[in-house]
């Protein structure tokens, strides 16, 4: 019933405010265009784009009823800080939406018309069938009362005029739903293509915007914590089995004895350099992913965490490789951030999809204090969720507990 009122509303009170628009834009228009040449439509254009827009404004209020939709407003191109008077007063006439905003205003009284005539029949039909037990008595009285039922042969009774205008009360109530919805409808689609499409679009050309830039800042932050760990691992230890190689060297004609356990030693430093390297794979690219999928990896990392993790993976589908990517190194991370700051006794990892999306929930019972402003390892992960339309939540006061959630769309 509330969806009923609320379109209804909206065909009701669009209507004079259609009409109203209508005639101001037109008549802005023509005057505008035609006193043009002497400057003076000028003005008079930028006033009747400015009014559209209020109008524009109000439909867009009520669009984000009708559609069940947040409201979207586009932006409007505004005048260089340096402008003019004069230039800011035509600014109107240099943005695209305005024009559509104006478009809009005409274009809208045929389908308010259509709205209004649609939704003000049913409901009187609906009404006066449905209540003609309460007035039949009185008309039935007029001498030149004729019922639809005596013209279609039935008995003039009032038994007979009531059930036959109730029944059609019904089947008009049964119908208004969907015909009120329809005519909204109609009038609202014209709106959202005028009104709110081309914001739409825009913010989803920004939305892909900030995840190609999260994309590259991720990817950038990964290559450097890549180099520095490089640097602060392996080549030291390689740097350190060239040195005790060439020590051996030297030792294998004076003191063969010492020369085999400096070899001994520079064995044991590679095979901990080959370790390491190794780590640093699984990081980049972990073989067990790509190769088995998202459950036997996220096994292997809550194997080899310090805290002991409750692991509960409730899909074995494979996914895109950037979506199993994501949250592979969203729960990697996280599990490191546990292991080393939160002070955790245990830890929960849970994955499932839900629709379509894939959602990665990890907790602990640490001291919390967890958040994803910049300069933290948690923004990393967020720039890395965007990438692939992902979002991260975190959830983590001061004393804990931390909760953090993961969702990556994988439909």
């Amino acid at each position: 019933m509330r969806r009923v009122l609320l379109d209804t509303r909206y065909t009701l009170v669009g209507f004079p405010t259609a009409v109203i628009g209508f005639v101001i834009m037109i008549a802005g228009f023509a005057a505008g265009v035609g006193t043009t040449v002497v400057w003076v439509g000028v003005p008079l254009l930028a006033g009747t784009l400015l009014a559209a827009r209020g109008f524009a404004d109000a439909e867009r209020g009520w669009l984000s009823d009708v559609l069940k939709r947040p409201p979207v407003r586009p932006r409007y191109k505004p005048a260089p800080p340096s402008a003019g008077r004069f230039r800011r007063m035509v600014n109107p006439l240099t943005s695209g939406q305005s024009w559509l905003d104006l478009l809009h205003g005409i274009l809208n009284l045929p389908l308010a018309i259509l709205a209004f005539v649609l939704t003000i029949a049913f409901w009187a039909a609906t009404v006066a069938g449905l209540t003609w037990p309460i007035y039949g008595i009185v008309i039935r009285r007029d001498p030149g009362y004729s019922g639809l039922p005596v013209l279609l042969g039935f008995e003039d009774s009032y038994l007979v005029d009531s059930i036959f205008n109730v029944s059609i009360g019904l089947i008009f109530a049964l119908l208004l739903p969907f015909v009120v919805r329809g005519a909204a409808l109609l009038r609202a689609g014209l709106g959202r293509a005028l009104l709110t499409g081309v914001a739409e679009l825009q913010e989803r050309i920004d939305d892909l915007a900030e995840g190609r830039a999260a994309a590259v800042s991720a990817e950038a932050n990964a290559l450097r914590k890549l180099e520095r760990d490089i640097h602060d691992g392996p080549q030291q230890r390689l740097v350190s089995l060239a040195m005790e190689l060439s020590r051996a060297q030297r030792q294998l004609s004076k003191d063969p004895e010492a020369a085999q356990a400096t070899i001994k030693s520079a064995i044991t430093a590679t095979r901990e350099t080959l370790d390491e390297l190794r780590a640093l794979s699984r990081g980049i690219a972990p073989p067990i992913l790509s190769d088995r999928g998202l459950a036997p990896a996220l096994a292997a990392l809550a194997g080899r965490c310090t805290v002991p993790v409750d692991l509960d993976v409730q899909t074995v589908e494979r996914y895109q490789a950037a979506v199993e990517n994501a949250i592979y190194f969203v729960c990697a991370e996280t599990l490191t951030n546990v292991a080393k700051h939160s002070r955790a006794t245990t830890c929960t990892v849970q994955l499932a999809r839900i629709g379509d999306a894939l959602v990665l929930t990890i907790g602990d019972d640490g001291v919390g204090g967890a958040h994803v402003a910049k300069g933290h390892g948690l923004a990393g992960l967020a720039d890395r969720l965007r990438a692939v339309d992902g979002e991260l939540e975190v959830q983590s006061p001061d004393g804990g507990p931390t909760l953090i959630v993961a969702e990556v769309p994988c439909g």
